[in-house]
């Protein structure tokens, strides 16, 4: 074997050092950067500009009802509505839509990925699946009317906070179950394959292993489907939800929501003498709902972050 003399294994060295440390001017590859920062400046411009056009309007009724916004009922007089009933029918429809949707839309995904085989007909639900996901909001609002409301009004007592949850629910089941199957079929084989090595059954590999591997992603698709979900209005106005004044609040009378509030409001005639605008109310009423979602989130990421602990062992 020849011998490299120290020169030639030095010039070697100090090339291959720079081969590695160049930074070679591809223009193509400039072009594709400044075209994503342009893409992300653009997504914070639109978003800090949304927030400004929320947030300045609806100062004013913080400032002047404080927690009486929060506190009051719908009417017709700017100054003194509140929309209590809108939080009330809100919270309870998330909570619903939380209640129905994760287990049925995680168990359905636990069931295409884990045990369903690659069929001709499971691979016709799946297509399926993902098509109802982007069916429009109003055409579920008509089937909530026809099930819910008419059909099972024995068990939801017509237009009422539950046959809203439910309607939501199956609004948001398909985003569910695509969200919880990519998560699911993003866990390592590896990891399967280590639990049936040390004997376990498939329903404890999935279990002990999988679920816990996939919860981060099921939950932010969880997260972005409520949210979606608590923003819709044509479900709402489909199923019976009022704009009025509402006599009490419960989960088995006439209801109402945020996302209707705000849309009453702001095709409302301002009376005159008034200090607030309705524009004002909607605003306000927004925000809140922001502040509803945000609070939905805040509990999602703190599982998803427990999960992502859990998992990495940190």
């Amino acid at each position: 074997m020849a011998l490299v003399s120290p020169s030639v294994r030095a010039s070697t060295q100090e090339q291959v050092r720079a081969a590695l440390t160049r930074r070679d001017r591809n223009p193509a590859g400039i072009v594709l950067q400044v075209l994503l920062l342009t893409a992300i400046l653009v997504t914070l411009l639109i978003l800090f500009t949304l927030l400004v056009r929320l947030i300045s309007p609806a100062m004013p009724v913080f400032r002047d009802r404080g927690v009486d916004f929060l506190t009051g009922t719908i009417g017709s007089d700017p100054d003194k509505v509140g929309i209590w009933p809108g939080i009330y029918g809100s919270f309870f429809i998330g909570l619903g839509i939380l209640v129905v949707s994760i287990p049925l839309g995680v168990a359905a995904a636990i069931f295409l990925e884990e045990y369903a085989h690659d069929t001709r007909f499971n691979r016709f639900i799946v297509v399926n699946i993902r098509n109802l996901a982007g069916v429009p909001a109003v055409i579920y609002g008509v089937l909530g009317l026809t099930i819910f409301v008419e059909w099972l009004d024995p068990v939801t007592q017509g237009k009422t906070v539950i046959a809203a949850a439910l309607t939501l629910a199956v609004l948001v089941l398909p985003i569910i179950i695509i969200t919880a199957s990519e998560a699911i079929r993003a866990v390592p084989q590896g990891l399967r394959d280590a639990g049936y090595g040390v004997g376990g059954s498939k329903w404890e590999v999935t279990r002990d292993h999988v679920l816990p591997y996939a919860a981060p992603g099921i939950l932010t698709g969880t997260v972005l489907s409520l949210a979606r979900a608590l923003g819709e209005a044509a479900p709402l106005i489909l199923i019976g939800a009022i704009t009025g004044l509402l006599p009490a609040t419960s989960v088995d009378g006439p209801f109402t929501a945020l996302p209707m509030t705000i849309y009453s409001w702001s095709a409302k005639a301002d009376p005159p003498g008034s200090e607030l605008r309705f524009d004002n109310t909607a605003a306000a009423a927004g925000v809140v709902l922001l502040a509803l979602v945000l609070l939905f989130n805040i509990v999602a990421v703190y599982f998803r972050n427990k999960y992502e602990k859990k998992r990495t062992g940190t």
